[in-house]
């Protein structure tokens, strides 16, 4: 039999692997360029990991209540077609196209939520189907034309309050606020009873459906205000805008600890590392000058590896945790 003490340091590996790769992934890097550790790199890494991270947080909510949510890269094409529709109509501030956003983004997440709580749909069916209907009324919209918006809204983007970009600020602003929600609400323990054990948590009281359903609207949310992030950014969007990107969202949170089957997970330091290790690689890639066409089997790979790590990970520690309560018995 293990020794106590073990059993905590696998217990510790394993709730930290994403964090031991990220040190790996720079170590790696630094070794093959010495540029790759300069401050401007990895402030710039930190600002273009800001779009994927709002998606992977307001994923991570999702997945806590053992679902999926595919369509938020297609709500943040939505989203951003839509407010250039009515920037090209009337005025409106920086602040209002933000909020604007959001709100879209929140709308699709409620009509995921209705179908997934009150109708009983498979998440990963709704999504999916969610994905492909909020893509075709975004291509209808724009005409499957190229979406430009103000340069003012680029000069904005570009500012560096304090010297830190704007898109990591806000990134870093939404990573604080879900971090308090999850670690000093009741909202948030709620979530984690939910995703742990759905029937119990209804037997305890919880509104089940009502809960699940908030997640899908904050992962909507969070989908309009990552698009905007990324408008403010870019000033243009294409056709081809955010798609595969919900997948790096789903790969980043799971690398950062949630479970795909619900219960577990953390935004801050969790989606965070999994979302720097993501980023991280992808510029590191073309640091080192790796053929373009190799980046997206690297992709894939990184989210084949998430997968992998989560099914191991959550079926060791649910071993360690039982052999933990044997010994605490005995």
């Amino acid at each position: 039999m293990r020794s106590p003490t073990s059993a905590t340091t696998q217990q510790f590996v394993l709730n930290n692997m994403s964090l031991i790769l990220l040190a790996l992934v720079v170590i790696l890097f630094s070794l093959l360029d010495p540029r790759f550790l300069s401050l401007q790199n990895l402030l710039n890494i930190g600002a273009q990991a800001s779009f994927i991270g709002i998606l992977a947080i307001g994923i991570t909510f999702v997945l806590l209540t053992a679902g999926i949510d595919l369509s938020v890269g297609a709500v943040a094409y939505l989203a951003a077609v839509l407010m250039s529709q009515v920037l090209s109509s009337v005025g409106m501030p920086v602040a209002g196209i933000a909020i604007g956003m959001v709100l879209v983004g929140a709308a699709a997440g409620f009509v995921n939520g209705a179908a997934t709580s009150l109708l009983r749909i498979t998440p990963f069916i709704v999504t999916l189907a969610a994905m492909g209907i909020y893509r075709g009324l975004a291509l209808g919209q724009s005409q499957s034309r190229e979406v430009n918006f103000p340069p003012e809204l680029v000069d904005i983007g570009a500012s560096r309050p304090l010297g830190i970009p704007l898109p990591l600020w806000i990134f870093l602003v939404v990573l604080a606020l879900a971090h308090v929600v999850l670690t000093r609400t009741s909202y948030g323990r709620q979530l984690y009873a939910v995703g742990r054990d759905a029937p119990e948590a209804a037997k305890a009281g919880l509104r089940v459906r009502r809960i699940t359903w908030s997640a899908y609207v904050i992962s909507g949310a969070l989908a309009g205000l990552a698009g905007f992030v990324s408008v403010i950014q870019m000033g243009t969007i294409v056709p081809a805008y955010g798609v595969g990107n919900e997948f790096q969202a789903i790969a980043a949170a799971v690398l950062g600890g949630a479970s795909l089957f619900g219960g577990r997970g953390t935004v801050l330091p969790g989606t965070l590392v999994g979302t720097l290790l993501i980023q991280t690689i992808t510029v590191g890639l073309v640091f080192t000058r790796v053929d373009l066409y190799l980046t997206p089997m690297v992709s894939a790979g990184v989210i084949f590896l998430a997968v992998v790590l989560d099914t191991l990970r959550t079926r060791r520690l649910d071993r360690l945790n039982r052999q933990r309560i044997r010994l605490e018995t005995v």
